[in-house]
């Protein structure tokens, strides 16, 4: 039998809290061992779950490394704290995005090859049954050659959202925080981005980061994708709201993907492939089949496949390289919505 695994979280946030829960789904075979967090909500919330609290990473470290270590800390000390854990030989799962830019994001994807250190990154929507589905329809031919893609990110997020002054700077609104997430499944599904065109608008809240933006890629296959994404609309036009995997957002029958082939197309996370029927033009009747998934927690998925590739069985689903393509494609869309040129990657 395998002796359980020992992960240390660093940043005891939101998203790391909700990490904690998932480990606790998993048995004993993988297990928190410590929290890594400066403040004194991060020491309270170690002593609650009953683990063992250190203020820094290199502190923890210095006193044993785990086997593995998730770093849910703010975008701007990944970095510098997946370079710790690569020093130790500790493998980590990073929370996307894996860097606050490319340049760094390099840095640390080159260390971690050079030292044998497995890096994952936390696109953990790619671990959701619907979109392995979806996936392998495309990559079987069922659709044909993809020829048109359309994205919808459309979120009203409330005041008191802004209230952290960070929030309210530039890098923080939804191009890097939510559309990073979409841009990653889009190249998951339809391949490598070859160019991207965008436009911005921060005509709402007038804060420094946009509040809007409008995107058209070309995929290096040739294919185009128009993708809209904004956190000023209401609307249930995203994936929080069609997927059904996070609890805290209302579910809605809808799509937010929608990927066009030369034999049918799909709609996303609703599932249906529509094809014409006979010789397959508009003339002819049209109709959908539905591909469900199955109704697993993404997150779970992850840490399940996070444990695998610890113990080596697996390779990384979401490698850092991985993660380095989509922030390269979220921050050639900055720089176009910025300077309106088209950006080539």
């Amino acid at each position: 039998m395998n002796k359980p695994l020992k992960i240390a979280l660093v940043g005891a946030g939101q998203i790391g809290q909700r990490h904690v829960e998932v480990l606790g789904m998993l048995g004993e075979d993988i297990a928190l061992a410590s929290v890594v967090d400066p403040s004194q909500a991060g020491r309270a919330y170690a002593e609650k779950i009953g683990v063992d609290w250190y203020p820094s990473l290199k502190k923890m470290l210095a006193a044993f490394t785990p086997d593995g270590a998730i770093l849910a800390t703010p975008n701007q000390v990944h970095v510098e704290n997946g370079l710790d854990c690569i020093s130790a030989g500790c493998p980590m799962l990073v929370e996307k995005p894996i860097a606050t830019s490319c340049a760094e994001a390099r840095r640390l994807v080159d260390a971690a090859d050079a030292a044998n250190v497995p890096v994952l990154v936390g696109h953990h929507r790619r671990h959701n049954p619907l979109m392995q589905e979806a996936y392998s329809l495309i990559r079987e031919g069922r659709l044909g050659r993809i020829t048109s893609v359309h994205g919808t990110c459309w979120l009203l997020k409330p005041e008191d959202y802004f209230t952290p002054e960070w929030r309210r700077k530039d890098g923080a609104g939804p191009i890097m925080v939510n559309a990073i997430h979409d841009v990653d499944l889009l190249r998951y599904l339809c391949g490598d981005v070859f160019s991207v065109q965008a436009m911005s608008s921060n005509m709402v809240r007038g804060f420094e980061p946009e509040d809007t933006a409008a995107v058209l890629m070309k995929f290096q296959s040739g294919a185009l994708c128009t993708f809209n994404v904004s956190d000023t609309v209401a609307s249930p036009w995203s994936w929080e709201m069609t997927a059904g995997e996070n609890p805290a957002y209302p579910s809605t029958p809808q799509s937010c993907y929608m990927i066009g082939g030369t034999k049918a197309s799909l709609a996303i996370p609703d599932m249906r492939l529509w094809k014409h029927e006979e010789e397959g033009h508009w003339k002819q009747p049209i109709s959908a089949t539905s591909f469900p998934g199955a109704n697993t927690d993404p997150l779970v998925a992850q840490m399940k496949h996070f444990s695998n590739v610890i113990r080596g069985y697996e390779e990384p689903l979401i490698s850092g390289e991985e993660g380095l393509k989509s922030l390269n494609v979220v921050e050639a869309i900055k720089m176009s919505a910025n300077s309106g040129e088209t950006i080539y990657l």
